[in-house]
């Protein structure tokens, strides 16, 4: 069932037309099983070209899988991943990471806006020590966009990297939302990633239009090694996966995955200019991507509700130097590829 006002999640909505041409094209014939199909091979060619390198990339169903089974491969059983305490792997994935990688630890930094910095990451070396009593930090793992909208600069990528490397850690990017922030961006994938020191890349599809594919893409291929044996472990090693390669095929053709992403920010572009002219509302973060979050008076919440509308009342911890009074209500308003302005007009219409 359709259910107009819907901002709760980019995952909401469908998928684009296109990938669902590319999947009817590839289901017809026969083809290898396992990986060795045109498709797959045609689709790990195009994102050496989108990352104007040879990368060893692998397509996976899921963001958790591909996030888990990137760490995993980073990361020994004894290690710890070094993250943003209210990171997607940590809050939203059930232990996947733990999981995947046979025990290593999630290690939570602090920082404003979702986003960690050199010195907080810094600050929390400092309150290690004890060798082989603790788990060894191995990995520094950062979301672009984070679990707050915010996006990293390739500078401040850079600068985290750095840190990373003066401490013998891989850096991870968890890129669920990575087209949303390159679209924000006056920069390139390469340098968002590789050429700011970013070791494997967690790169999304499915929020963004796709089914359901998103590729681990590793810029060090020695750590690539042996991750087809993981993938296949974990149960991601998809028998007809040429049906993923298609999807990731037509999703960054033309780029399609670079329009989609705009014009979801567009749309929460919008959203946000509408909602900063709401009576009582604060938005105390930057719309950096695709999500607007917002505070806002309970009873605009109530009648928004009342009326259909469709978002999350963020569980997190906050919205940083503001605060959130007795009768107020901190949400989080998601666009998408699909949402169009009689979406956002239709919301906004219902708040005034």
């Amino acid at each position: 069932m359709l259910t107009p006002m819907n901002f709760n999640s980019d995952n909401v909505h469908g998928v684009d037309e296109a990938i669902l041409t590319a999947l009817g094209e590839a289901n017809a014939g026969t083809a290898r099983a396992y990986g060795y199909d045109d498709w797959t091979l045609a689709a790990e060619a195009r994102l050496c070209e989108v990352f104007e390198r040879d990368v060893a990339a692998f397509l996976v169903v899921t963001g958790t899988a591909a996030n888990s089974l990137a760490l995993a491969a980073c990361c020994p059983p004894y290690g710890a991943v070094v993250c943003h305490h209210e990171a997607h792997i940590v809050v939203d994935e059930c232990g996947a990471p733990e999981l995947f990688s046979g025990g290593a630890r999630l290690m939570g930094a602090r920082g404003a806006g979702g986003k960690v910095t050199p010195a907080t990451v810094a600050a929390l070396f400092a309150t290690l020590g004890r060798g082989e009593h603790e788990q060894r930090p191995s990995v520094l793992s950062i979301s672009e966009a984070t679990e707050l909208g915010t996006v990293y600069t390739p500078a401040e990528v850079a600068a985290l990297a750095a840190v990373a490397r003066e401490r013998r850690l891989r850096t991870h990017m968890d890129g669920a939302r990575f087209a949303n922030a390159l679209a924000r961006l006056a920069c390139t994938p390469a340098e968002l990633t590789w050429k700011s020191g970013v070791d494997v890349l967690s790169f999304g599809a499915t929020k963004n239009g796709a089914m359901g594919v998103e590729a681990v893409v590793f810029f060090d291929a020695a750590l690539a090694t042996d991750f087809r044996y993981l993938r296949k472990r974990t149960g991601q090693l998809v028998s007809k996966n040429r049906f993923l390669a298609a999807q990731m095929l037509a999703y960054l053709a033309d780029d399609r995955w670079l329009r989609n992403a705009r014009h979801a920010n567009t749309m929460a572009d919008r959203l946000a200019a509408a909602f900063r002219a709401l009576p009582g509302v604060r938005l105390p973060l930057p719309v950096d991507a695709n999500a607007v979050f917002a505070i806002v008076p309970r009873a605009l919440h109530e009648r928004l509700q009342a009326q259909g509308a469709r978002y999350l009342v963020w569980p997190g911890e906050g919205p940083g130097t503001d605060t959130v009074g007795e009768h107020e209500v901190f949400i989080r308003l998601l666009t998408s590829f699909r949402t169009s302005a009689a979406d956002v007009d239709a919301l906004v219409a219902a708040a005034g």
